[in-house]
């Protein structure tokens, strides 16, 4: 699915690297709600990915994408991939969920 200007999306996004112990989930959270207009969740996943789901218009979304790329000043990034997903509107806001 190729995203438009101004389309909600849904993305999925994973992070491999150095993610625990580092803030990683709180980075993300806090960048969420930063960029503003985004609703989703983020969590841990084993011991060296973070995943996280957010939907929002496509410019947030972009933004919410390099801000987890980039990560905190302790983490190291080193994979990541994005699926886009069909919306569904289920969240009410954007936080963290517990570890998978």
């Amino acid at each position: 699915m190729q995203p438009e200007p101004g389309e909600i999306l849904r993305a999925h996004i994973w992070v491999k690297g150095r993610v625990q112990g580092v803030g990683f989930r709180a980075h993300v959270e806090y960048a969420a709600r930063k960029i503003g207009g985004l609703t989703g969740w983020v969590r841990n996943v084993g011991y060296d990915i973070v995943e996280a789901i957010a939907e929002g218009p496509r410019e947030q979304i972009e933004r919410l994408i390099e801000a987890m790329k980039q990560g905190p000043r302790m983490s190291r990034v080193d994979e990541t991939k994005v699926e886009y997903e069909r919306v569904t509107g289920e969240f009410k806001e954007f936080g963290v969920k517990r570890s998978a």
